[in-house]
Protein backbone atom coordinates (compact mmCIF):
# COMPACT_ATOMS: atom_id res chain seq x y z
CA UNK A 1 0.00 0.00 0.00
CA UNK A 2 1.39 3.28 -0.41
CA UNK A 3 2.41 5.66 1.92
CA UNK A 4 1.84 8.56 -0.18
CA UNK A 5 -0.67 11.28 1.02
CA UNK A 6 -3.86 11.11 -1.39
CA UNK A 7 -4.03 15.01 -0.89
CA UNK A 8 -0.40 15.23 -1.85
CA UNK A 9 -0.47 13.51 -4.74
CA UNK A 10 -3.68 15.41 -6.42
CA UNK A 11 -1.63 18.84 -5.46
CA UNK A 12 1.55 17.91 -6.67
CA UNK A 13 -0.33 17.14 -10.15
CA UNK A 14 -1.96 20.61 -10.48
CA UNK A 15 1.54 21.82 -9.29
CA UNK A 16 3.25 20.03 -12.46
CA UNK A 17 0.00 21.14 -14.87
CA UNK A 18 -0.09 24.79 -13.57
CA UNK A 19 4.00 25.10 -14.48
CA UNK A 20 3.45 23.60 -17.31
CA UNK A 21 0.56 25.32 -18.38
CA UNK A 22 2.73 28.79 -17.85
CA UNK A 23 5.19 27.86 -19.05
CA UNK A 24 3.51 26.94 -22.39
CA UNK A 25 1.44 30.05 -22.63
CA UNK A 26 4.53 31.94 -22.32
CA UNK A 27 7.29 30.12 -24.15
CA UNK A 28 6.71 32.18 -27.08
CA UNK A 29 7.12 35.63 -25.96
CA UNK A 30 10.99 34.47 -25.33
CA UNK A 31 11.13 34.64 -29.27
CA UNK A 32 9.15 37.55 -29.76
CA UNK A 33 9.99 41.39 -31.11
CA UNK A 34 9.25 42.73 -27.59
CA UNK A 35 11.31 39.84 -25.59
CA UNK A 36 14.28 41.29 -27.96
CA UNK A 37 13.32 44.64 -26.63
CA UNK A 38 12.30 44.18 -23.12
CA UNK A 39 15.13 41.29 -22.36
CA UNK A 40 18.81 41.55 -21.79
CA UNK A 41 20.60 39.36 -24.49
CA UNK A 42 22.20 36.94 -22.39
CA UNK A 43 19.59 36.20 -19.80
CA UNK A 44 17.22 35.53 -22.62
CA UNK A 45 19.65 33.09 -24.32
CA UNK A 46 20.13 31.22 -21.37
CA UNK A 47 16.31 30.98 -21.06
CA UNK A 48 16.16 30.29 -24.46
CA UNK A 49 18.59 27.08 -23.29
CA UNK A 50 16.54 26.62 -20.41
CA UNK A 51 13.56 26.21 -22.38
CA UNK A 52 15.07 23.34 -24.47
CA UNK A 53 16.02 21.62 -21.36
CA UNK A 54 12.59 21.37 -20.49
CA UNK A 55 11.57 20.09 -23.30
CA UNK A 56 13.53 17.47 -23.65
CA UNK A 57 12.93 15.66 -20.44
CA UNK A 58 8.80 17.05 -21.09
CA UNK A 59 9.11 15.03 -24.28
CA UNK A 60 10.47 12.05 -22.54
CA UNK A 61 7.65 12.02 -19.51
CA UNK A 62 4.97 13.49 -21.41
CA UNK A 63 4.66 13.26 -25.27
CA UNK A 64 1.08 13.60 -25.62
CA UNK A 65 0.89 16.44 -23.48
CA UNK A 66 -0.74 19.15 -25.68
CA UNK A 67 0.80 21.93 -23.99
CA UNK A 68 4.14 20.45 -24.98
CA UNK A 69 3.45 21.60 -28.96
CA UNK A 70 3.64 25.49 -28.32
CA UNK A 71 7.12 24.93 -26.07
CA UNK A 72 8.80 22.56 -28.99
CA UNK A 73 7.74 25.10 -32.04
CA UNK A 74 9.47 27.94 -30.01
CA UNK A 75 12.80 26.01 -29.55
CA UNK A 76 12.77 24.30 -33.06
CA UNK A 77 12.24 27.98 -34.75
CA UNK A 78 15.31 29.55 -32.40
CA UNK A 79 16.90 26.53 -33.38
CA UNK A 80 17.15 27.22 -37.11
CA UNK A 81 18.08 31.03 -36.10
CA UNK A 82 21.58 31.38 -37.67
CA UNK A 83 22.10 34.46 -35.28
CA UNK A 84 21.20 32.81 -32.27
CA UNK A 85 24.59 30.91 -31.59
CA UNK A 86 25.94 34.59 -31.80
CA UNK A 87 23.91 35.14 -28.49
CA UNK A 88 25.44 32.64 -27.02
CA UNK A 89 29.50 33.65 -27.28
CA UNK A 90 28.60 37.18 -25.42
CA UNK A 91 29.54 35.77 -21.85
CA UNK A 92 32.69 34.86 -22.23
CA UNK A 93 33.38 32.92 -18.45
CA UNK A 94 30.53 30.77 -19.70
CA UNK A 95 30.29 31.18 -24.02
CA UNK A 96 32.03 27.25 -24.55
CA UNK A 97 29.52 25.37 -22.00
CA UNK A 98 26.50 27.41 -24.11
CA UNK A 99 27.58 25.68 -27.50
CA UNK A 100 28.07 22.67 -26.11
CA UNK A 101 24.66 22.87 -24.13
CA UNK A 102 22.86 24.14 -27.50
CA UNK A 103 24.53 21.31 -29.88
CA UNK A 104 23.10 18.77 -27.04
CA UNK A 105 19.69 20.05 -27.11
CA UNK A 106 19.08 20.82 -30.97
CA UNK A 107 15.59 18.93 -31.48
CA UNK A 108 15.51 15.63 -33.30
CA UNK A 109 15.73 16.50 -37.19
CA UNK A 110 17.34 19.94 -36.87
CA UNK A 111 17.64 21.40 -40.11
CA UNK A 112 21.09 23.45 -39.77
CA UNK A 113 24.76 22.41 -39.67
CA UNK A 114 24.89 24.65 -36.90
CA UNK A 115 25.49 22.51 -33.95
CA UNK A 116 27.07 19.79 -35.73
CA UNK A 117 29.84 22.82 -36.23
CA UNK A 118 29.72 23.96 -33.03
CA UNK A 119 30.72 20.53 -31.76
CA UNK A 120 34.12 20.64 -34.38
CA UNK A 121 35.03 23.98 -33.12
CA UNK A 122 34.90 22.63 -29.10
CA UNK A 123 36.81 19.51 -30.20
CA UNK A 124 39.69 21.30 -32.15
CA UNK A 125 39.78 24.34 -29.64
CA UNK A 126 40.43 21.53 -27.12
CA UNK A 127 37.05 22.16 -24.95
CA UNK A 128 35.94 18.58 -25.15
CA UNK A 129 39.14 17.46 -22.76
CA UNK A 130 39.62 17.81 -18.91
CA UNK A 131 41.79 20.38 -19.03
CA UNK A 132 41.65 22.80 -16.18
CA UNK A 133 37.80 22.35 -15.55
CA UNK A 134 36.84 22.05 -12.17
CA UNK A 135 35.35 18.72 -10.90
CA UNK A 136 31.64 20.24 -11.18
CA UNK A 137 31.94 22.19 -14.78
CA UNK A 138 33.95 18.68 -15.80
CA UNK A 139 30.78 17.08 -14.85
CA UNK A 140 28.60 19.30 -16.34
CA UNK A 141 30.71 19.11 -19.85
CA UNK A 142 30.32 15.37 -19.66
CA UNK A 143 26.93 15.44 -19.56
CA UNK A 144 26.35 17.55 -22.16
CA UNK A 145 28.93 15.95 -24.34
CA UNK A 146 26.90 12.89 -24.09
CA UNK A 147 23.47 14.26 -24.80
CA UNK A 148 25.06 15.13 -27.98
CA UNK A 149 26.85 11.93 -29.02
CA UNK A 150 30.15 13.56 -29.43
CA UNK A 151 33.23 11.95 -28.71
CA UNK A 152 35.22 13.17 -25.72
CA UNK A 153 38.08 12.40 -23.40
CA UNK A 154 36.19 13.28 -20.12
CA UNK A 155 36.25 11.46 -17.15
CA UNK A 156 34.24 8.13 -16.44
CA UNK A 157 30.95 9.44 -14.21
CA UNK A 158 32.24 6.75 -11.16
CA UNK A 159 35.16 9.29 -11.28
CA UNK A 160 33.39 12.69 -11.50
CA UNK A 161 31.35 11.47 -8.88
CA UNK A 162 34.32 10.90 -6.12
CA UNK A 163 35.85 13.93 -6.99
CA UNK A 164 32.31 15.86 -6.10
CA UNK A 165 31.80 17.50 -2.36
CA UNK A 166 29.26 13.96 -2.05
CA UNK A 167 31.73 11.66 -1.22
CA UNK A 168 32.13 13.80 2.38
CA UNK A 169 29.77 15.74 2.81
CA UNK A 170 27.87 13.57 5.54
CA UNK A 171 30.06 15.12 7.78
CA UNK A 172 29.66 18.35 7.07
CA UNK A 173 27.03 20.66 8.34
CA UNK A 174 24.35 21.86 5.54
CA UNK A 175 25.46 25.46 5.46
CA UNK A 176 29.31 24.03 4.48
CA UNK A 177 27.25 22.78 1.14
CA UNK A 178 25.91 24.57 -1.85
CA UNK A 179 22.08 22.73 -2.45
CA UNK A 180 21.96 23.69 -5.86
CA UNK A 181 25.42 22.28 -7.01
CA UNK A 182 24.65 19.33 -4.69
CA UNK A 183 21.56 18.76 -6.69
CA UNK A 184 23.25 19.37 -9.89
CA UNK A 185 25.92 16.88 -9.35
CA UNK A 186 23.56 13.89 -8.68
CA UNK A 187 21.10 15.00 -11.75
CA UNK A 188 24.11 15.31 -14.27
CA UNK A 189 25.25 11.56 -12.91
CA UNK A 190 21.97 10.26 -13.97
CA UNK A 191 20.25 12.41 -16.57
CA UNK A 192 18.16 13.71 -14.18
CA UNK A 193 16.52 10.75 -12.74
CA UNK A 194 16.26 8.97 -15.80
CA UNK A 195 19.08 6.65 -15.39
CA UNK A 196 20.50 4.58 -12.76
CA UNK A 197 22.84 6.00 -10.96
CA UNK A 198 25.22 3.12 -10.22
CA UNK A 199 26.62 3.68 -6.67
CA UNK A 200 26.82 0.61 -4.03
CA UNK A 201 23.77 1.06 -1.54
CA UNK A 202 25.27 2.21 1.67
CA UNK A 203 26.99 5.17 -0.55
CA UNK A 204 23.29 5.31 -2.15
CA UNK A 205 21.43 5.88 1.03
CA UNK A 206 24.69 8.63 2.61
CA UNK A 207 23.99 10.52 -0.47
CA UNK A 208 20.41 10.47 0.01
CA UNK A 209 20.71 11.50 3.78
CA UNK A 210 22.58 14.46 3.00
CA UNK A 211 20.00 15.70 0.45
CA UNK A 212 17.19 15.25 2.41
CA UNK A 213 18.91 17.38 5.11
CA UNK A 214 19.38 20.03 2.28
CA UNK A 215 16.03 20.03 1.51
CA UNK A 216 14.66 20.38 4.96
CA UNK A 217 17.70 23.20 5.25
CA UNK A 218 16.49 24.90 1.92
CA UNK A 219 12.44 24.71 2.60
CA UNK A 220 13.11 26.20 6.09
CA UNK A 221 14.29 28.83 4.33
CA UNK A 222 11.58 29.59 1.57
CA UNK A 223 14.04 29.11 -0.97
CA UNK A 224 11.80 27.88 -4.34
CA UNK A 225 14.29 27.86 -6.75
CA UNK A 226 17.03 25.08 -4.90
CA UNK A 227 14.23 22.78 -3.43
CA UNK A 228 12.74 21.47 -6.30
CA UNK A 229 16.33 20.71 -8.01
CA UNK A 230 16.91 18.71 -4.24
CA UNK A 231 13.19 17.07 -4.75
CA UNK A 232 14.38 15.94 -8.02
CA UNK A 233 17.69 14.74 -6.45
CA UNK A 234 16.00 12.34 -4.03
CA UNK A 235 14.26 11.37 -7.13
CA UNK A 236 17.42 10.32 -8.98
CA UNK A 237 18.64 8.55 -5.86
CA UNK A 238 15.91 6.42 -5.96
CA UNK A 239 13.62 7.93 -3.13
CA UNK A 240 9.99 9.38 -3.56
CA UNK A 241 9.99 12.61 -2.70
CA UNK A 242 6.08 12.45 -2.17
CA UNK A 243 7.14 10.26 0.42
CA UNK A 244 10.29 11.14 2.22
CA UNK A 245 9.06 13.69 5.04
CA UNK A 246 11.67 16.33 3.58
CA UNK A 247 10.25 16.32 0.41
CA UNK A 248 6.87 16.08 1.58
CA UNK A 249 7.46 19.85 3.31
CA UNK A 250 9.09 20.80 -0.03
CA UNK A 251 6.25 20.35 -2.06
CA UNK A 252 3.27 21.59 0.09
CA UNK A 253 5.94 24.58 0.28
CA UNK A 254 6.02 24.62 -3.69
CA UNK A 255 2.11 24.10 -3.71
CA UNK A 256 1.39 27.10 -1.46
CA UNK A 257 3.85 29.45 -3.54
CA UNK A 258 2.36 28.45 -6.63
CA UNK A 259 0.18 31.46 -8.05
CA UNK A 260 -2.82 31.51 -9.51
CA UNK A 261 -2.02 31.91 -12.97
CA UNK A 262 0.88 28.78 -12.49
CA UNK A 263 3.67 30.61 -11.95
CA UNK A 264 5.95 30.40 -8.94
CA UNK A 265 6.11 33.95 -8.52
CA UNK A 266 9.70 34.42 -7.42
CA UNK A 267 13.24 33.03 -6.23
CA UNK A 268 11.86 32.40 -2.72
CA UNK A 269 9.46 33.59 0.24
CA UNK A 270 11.36 36.36 0.31
CA UNK A 271 11.67 37.64 -3.19
CA UNK A 272 8.72 37.14 -4.21
CA UNK A 273 7.19 39.21 -6.90
CA UNK A 274 5.58 41.81 -5.75
CA UNK A 275 1.92 42.45 -6.47
CA UNK A 276 2.44 46.12 -8.62
CA UNK A 277 5.30 44.37 -10.82
CA UNK A 278 5.44 45.13 -14.28
CA UNK A 279 4.54 42.38 -16.70
CA UNK A 280 8.37 41.92 -17.66
CA UNK A 281 9.11 42.08 -14.18
CA UNK A 282 6.84 39.32 -12.93
CA UNK A 283 8.19 36.97 -16.07
CA UNK A 284 11.87 37.48 -15.51
CA UNK A 285 11.07 36.65 -11.83
CA UNK A 286 9.01 34.01 -12.24
CA UNK A 287 10.30 31.87 -15.34
CA UNK A 288 13.22 29.94 -14.12
CA UNK A 289 11.85 28.26 -11.21
CA UNK A 290 8.94 27.58 -12.99
CA UNK A 291 10.40 25.45 -15.13
CA UNK A 292 12.42 24.11 -12.99
CA UNK A 293 9.25 22.87 -10.68
CA UNK A 294 7.88 21.73 -14.48
CA UNK A 295 10.75 19.85 -15.28
CA UNK A 296 10.95 18.08 -11.25
CA UNK A 297 7.04 17.44 -11.22
CA UNK A 298 7.37 15.67 -15.12
CA UNK A 299 10.12 13.78 -13.50
CA UNK A 300 8.57 12.91 -10.23
CA UNK A 301 5.06 11.92 -11.46
CA UNK A 302 5.98 10.28 -14.29
CA UNK A 303 4.48 12.41 -16.82
CA UNK A 304 0.85 12.88 -15.61
CA UNK A 305 -0.77 15.46 -17.96
CA UNK A 306 -4.56 15.21 -16.54
CA UNK A 307 -5.14 17.45 -13.52
CA UNK A 308 -7.58 16.10 -11.17
CA UNK A 309 -10.53 18.06 -10.43
CA UNK A 310 -11.20 19.59 -7.35
CA UNK A 311 -13.80 17.99 -5.40
CA UNK A 312 -15.28 19.20 -1.81
CA UNK A 313 -13.63 15.78 -0.56
CA UNK A 314 -10.42 17.07 -2.24
CA UNK A 315 -10.65 20.88 -1.35
CA UNK A 316 -10.74 19.75 2.35
CA UNK A 317 -7.73 16.99 2.37
CA UNK A 318 -5.97 19.89 0.17
CA UNK A 319 -5.64 21.69 3.51
CA UNK A 320 -1.83 20.67 3.63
Amino acid sequence: MSTRSAGLDEAVTRLSAGARRWTGLHAAYLDSPAAHAELPVVPRAKALLQLAMLRRYWEKCAPADPALAEVTRVVEQVWQRPDFTQLLTLDGGRARQFELMYAALAPTGSATGAPRALLDRLAADGYLVPGRKSPFVHLEARFYADLAGVEHKFAPYEELYEASPLPRAATLPVSDLDGCQVAHTLLYLTDFGLRDLLLPEEERDRALRVVERLTDHYAVLGDWDVVPKLLLAQYALGADPLRTPSGAAGLRMLVAAQAPDGAIPGRSADERVPADATPVEYFRKSYKVTLVVALMTLVVTGGRTKEPALTAATAIRETL
